[in-house]
């Protein structure tokens, strides 16, 4: 070979890193759980498909029976009036925690440690006994006299005594979870919009809450689907809910496991639908940290996407 060739056809070695062969890491746990995985459903799926004692014929007849359907709306009736009164309420109280009286933060504070602490079942059974306490409510006023005087048990009504009782104790959980969205808020966007001459109400209105949502709403989506399994315990006061109805048939036919399997199912079907709608209130208020993409296309490109092994998405 002459001195004039060019470089690139002079024969170099061969690196030895281009010689070796990567081999994929074998996740044998993976690979097991799966396998205990896949066998443990199969179990659980022939016993339900092979016991005649679960009687899904039953159920299905059961499925929209005129009584589960009337259970079922008082159920998701219960659910909207609690979670409407908890918003509310829970709003005021956070708002009172981050307030600077002391007195406001003292109230609140001491409202949240009791309607928390209490379990929700005391609560109802007391609310629903009021009338122990109280035989009448009455409004009397200086030199007029009685205004109004009603029974107590004329309007505390089992229905609403389940929502005073579930809303109070609801608003408790809610006012951590909203105090916590406007915590998560910069305090120097509240120090900027005061001194632009913003009042406190303002500040809160137009800066601090539209920012807390994104860190709001999940938590209390998930508030509202444990508050819908919760409205079940409205039984134990004769409210016509959907498990008190389910209990209505069976305790006369015995046909306890397909009302049973009638409820979950309703109870899954509104959890499915409500996880849906959380779904899409999460994206409309985290649109500023992802690109607009529907569920269905991230759900293909999730599925059908080449997987990069130590490269960030």
């Amino acid at each position: 070979m002459s001195l004039a060739e060019p470089d690139n056809m002079i024969e170099r070695p061969s690196d030895p890193i281009d010689d070796l062969v990567v081999v994929p890491r074998r996740h044998y746990g993976i690979w097991i759980g799966m396998v205990v995985a896949l066998l443990f459903a199969f179990v659980i799926i022939r016993a339900l498909a092979t016991n005649p004692a679960f009687a899904w014929d039953v159920a299905a007849g059961y499925l929209f029976h005129p009584s589960i359907m009337r259970g079922l709306a008082k159920t998701l009736l219960l659910t909207v009036v609690i979670m409407a009164a908890a918003i509310v309420v829970g709003t005021i109280i956070a708002i009172m925690r981050v307030s600077p009286s002391l007195v406001l933060q003292s109230f609140a504070s001491a409202y949240v440690w009791f309607f928390r602490g209490v379990p929700a079942l005391i609560q109802l059974i007391f609310w629903f006994n009021l009338s122990l306490l109280f035989r009448t409510f009455s409004l009397s006023l200086p030199w007029i006299g009685p205004v109004f005087s009603v029974n107590t048990n004329d309007f505390m009504t089992p229905f609403v005594s389940a929502v005073v009782a579930l809303s109070l104790c609801e608003a408790g959980y809610l006012a951590e979870i909203i105090r916590a969205g406007i915590k998560s808020v910069p305090s120097g966007q509240s120090e900027a919009a005061s001194g632009l001459g913003l009042s406190y109400g303002q500040i809160l209105r137009r800066i601090i809450l539209p920012q807390a949502m994104r860190f709001i709403v999940p938590p209390t989506g998930n508030e509202a689907i444990s508050l819908l399994k919760m409205t079940s315990l409205v039984t134990f006061i004769a409210v016509d809910d959907l498990f008190y109805t389910a209990q209505s048939i069976y305790a006369r036919t015995f046909e306890t496991i397909p009302l049973l399997i009638v409820v979950a199912f309703w109870y899954l079907f509104v959890v499915t639908v409500m996880s849906i709608g959380q779904h899409f209130l999460e994206r409309y208020y985290g649109r500023s940290d992802k690109l607009d993409e529907s569920p269905f296309a991230r759900l293909i490109r999730l599925a059908f996407a080449p997987r990069r092994v130590g490269v960030l998405p």
